[in-house]
This record gives C-alpha cells, sequence and structure tokens, in this order.
C-alpha cells in the first residue's frame, strides 16, 4: 500500500523520513509585497473575520518566541523547520473571536469548549486564540497541555502549604517562567498589585501592594513555594479583573484532564492520586469559576487528557458529571477535521515551505483519503515526502 502510494508523488522520498531543518524551509518568511494566495497579511487577530478562513497568517516573531517556551513538540519543529509560526485561520477561532469582541465584561466571564476528534487541531486554534489575547490586551493565563503535568511528574513533594496535597514545584516553575515572559508587556504596563498578604515561611512574606510581577518572580527563585504561587496569581488576577484593571483569558488546553478521576502522579505509597489531591489542580478549578468577570475562559477536552475514558469526544462525557456541572453552562464549539479547502491551502504552505516537493493531484487526493483530512496525520504523512 504504502509503495502504491509513494509512486503517485512526484516528489519521492531519497533518504529516510527524518527531516530537519536543513532538508525544508529553505525559503525566508514570504515577501508581504508579493503575498501568495494561501496567505493573508493580516496578522492581527483581532481583525480575523470570514473573509480570512482557509488562509494562513505569521504570528509576529516575538509573540512566537514567548510562545515557543511551552509549545508541544510537533509545534516547535515545525516553527524551526518553517522558520515562522503559521496558523491556518479556521472557522471554530473566527467564531470565538466574534464572540469575544462581542462580550460583555461587566457580566460573569463566558466560557467556550473546543472539542473534536485527536489531531483535528485545537491546540493551534488555542494559540490563534492566545495570540488574540495579546493584541487585546489582556493577561493571557495558557495552560498547555495539562496532562504533561500529571503523566511526567518527576518532582512530585508534599505541599508546605496544604498537608493533605501534593505539590509538582519544578513544572509549577517552568510554568511561572512561560506566563512572565508571555505577558512580560501587561505585567510591565497594568498596576497589578497584590491585594493581601500571603505568609510562605516564617521570614518569606509577600506583602499586600506588592506587584504581580515580584510574586510571580519569587515563586520562579522559590521552587518551594511555586504551586502556592500559582493559587495566589489565579486569586489576584480575578480580583483585579473584577476590580477593573485587568481582562483575564484563561486558556486550558485538555482540561478535562483536571477533572478525570486518576493521574499517573503517585503519593508516598507509590499509589496513583487523582487531579483533587494536586494543589495547582484548585487554582485552575478557580479560575473557571462564574465569581470574577472582566475575562473570559476557551477550554479544549480530549480524549487523550483522560486515562479512563476514551469513547468519546464529545464534552459531556470527557468532563464527567463533576466537571460538566462545574463548567455548565459553556458554549461547546467542535472542532472537525480539515475541509477540502483548508486541506489544500496546508498542503500549498507545505509547499511554500519546502516541506514537501510538488505532489501530483492523485497523490494530493490520497494523502486526503489516507489522513481522512485530519491535521495531526496529514503533518506525519508527509514527513517522508521532501
Amino acid at each position: 500500500m504504502l509503495s502504491r502510494t509513494y509512486s503517485l508523488f512526484s516528489g519521492m522520498c531519497i533518504r529516510s523520513s527524518r527531516r530537519t531543518i536543513i532538508s525544508a524551509a529553505t525559503k525566508d518568511v514570504a515577501d508581504q509585497t508579493n503575498i501568495p494566495s494561501f496567505r493573508i497579511s493580516e496578522s492581527n487577530p483581532a481583525e480575523h473575520d470570514a473573509s480570512c478562513l482557509n488562509r494562513i497568517y505569521t504570528v509576529p516573531s516575538d509573540i512566537t518566541t514567548s510562545l515557543m517556551a511551552d509549545m508541544s513538540i510537533e509545534l516547535k519543529k515545525q516553527v524551526q523547520i518553517f522558520r515562522e509560526l503559521g496558523i491556518l485561520v479556521r472557522q471554530p477561532a473566527v467564531e470565538v473571536i466574534s464572540y469575544l469582541e462581542q462580550t460583555d465584561y461587566t457580566k460573569p466571564i463566558n466560557k467556550y469548549v473546543l472539542y473534536g476528534k485527536s489531531g483535528a487541531g485545537k491546540t493551534t486554534i488555542l494559540l490563534h486564540l492566545v495570540h488574540y489575547g495579546l493584541t487585546k490586551c489582556f493577561f493571557v493565563l495558557h495552560l498547555p497541555w495539562v496532562r504533561n503535568w500529571f503523566r511526567y511528574a518527576r518532582d512530585t513533594t508534599a505541599s508546605p502549604l496544604e498537608s493533605d496535597k501534593l505539590d509538582l514545584p519544578e513544572s509549577a516553575t517552568k510554568w511561572l517562567k512561560y506566563i512572565k515572559q508571555l505577558n512580560n508587556v501587561s505585567l510591565s504596563q497594568l498596576d497589578l498589585k497584590t491585594t493581601k498578604e500571603y505568609t510562605w515561611s516564617q521570614r518569606e512574606v509577600t506583602k499586600p501592594g506588592d506587584s504581580l510581577s515580584n510574586l510571580i518572580e519569587f515563586g520562579i527563585q522559590r521552587t518551594k513555594f511555586a504551586c502556592g504561587v500559582i493559587n495566589a496569581l489565579v486569586d489576584e488576577l480575578k480580583i483585579a479583573s473584577t476590580a477593573g484593571k485587568c481582562k483575564t483569558l484563561v486558556v486550558i488546553d485538555g482540561f478535562n484532564a483536571l477533572t478525570s478521576d486518576i493521574t499517573h502522579v503517585c503519593d508516598e505509597n507509590r499509589v496513583y492520586v487523582p487531579p483533587d489531591k494536586i494543589s495547582i489542580t484548585s487554582a485552575f478549578l478557580s479560575s473557571v469559576n462564574y465569581n470574577w468577570c472582566n475575562g473570559a475562559a476557551v477550554l479544549t477536552v480530549d480524549k487523550r487528557a483522560n486515562r479512563d475514558k476514551r469513547d468519546s469526544d464529545y464534552p459531556t462525557y470527557l468532563l464527567g458529571k463533576k466537571g460538566f456541572e462545574h463548567l455548565d453552562p459553556f458554549l461547546p464549539i467542535c472542532v472537525d477535521e480539515y475541509s477540502v479547502e483548508e486541506l489544500d491551502t496546508i498542503l500549498k504552505y507545505y509547499k511554500d515551505r519546502k516541506w514537501i516537493r510538488n505532489v501530483s493531484p492523485q497523490g494530493q487526493k490520497e494523502l486526503e483519503l489516507l489522513s481522512n483530512k485530519n491535521p495531526f496525520t496529514l503533518w506525519t504523512l508527509c514527513k517522508p515526502l521532501y
């Protein structure tokens, strides 16, 4: 089957399927004075509407650098190889942006839940919305792929602040660094200060009126208290937003990992614990409560984020009764696989970035059939087609 497949392509794989930065992206970012039909020059997501659908826009390099700090491995590879972060403007992103533009921010936060098959592009759409939040001067509380916290935790310790819970201090410190870099403009321009005193130890105290930037830096420098700082940061952002000092956009990828029944995190008895036994869980669940305003929450649910629920892609099932009730009401938005037009745009983009060579019409049709127009599967199939 594979030999027949590759015979249909005018560009054959002449080496192994390993790809490097050298083998692709030999061209720099497209000249903005001569933009190909599959691209748009508008890099401000707030301006993206139906007229921009099915076309690629390029995220500015400074934003790309910030997002790279906590990006998935495959997306990092793509950015390095393509020398840019190009995002396909898709209907779910445009829909959420239109809702955010029309929101009455004096009311409790609205919640949007993206769902769909694994690999359909939910994470990339979230990056589009993170970029939107940054351009609109939101403080963006972005938590990429929650399951990584619960699956690869090698730094589990007893919480010094909550005796019945576990901390993930190294993961928390890494995330605080990411949040500080991502929101460096907001932290430098907005007057965001703590509203109460936080006692970390007998000698270490954060006083009321200290800047949120200093609070975050304390969590970075004092890894032991990083999880406690995350809880404090979420509380302070909710207070600041409600007071009108800022707007906050909560973006969580794989939210249903927080409402699952089990994690890969072990306690001192080497027994797997549920998410509610991990201290940061309460902070992120709190971030999507209705007890604050001047913000919004955009979340994804995915069956890969759960250890115990793999039979459906729908939010009701993946969130479980407890998780569904915690979010309800929310607006579910389905992320489908590529349309034929989107698939055509992506393949043109891959050719432009030298990720694939010219593909015959028959070969493109077979790529469509083999991938079932699933974005991640298509990316994987194109790896050996240079």
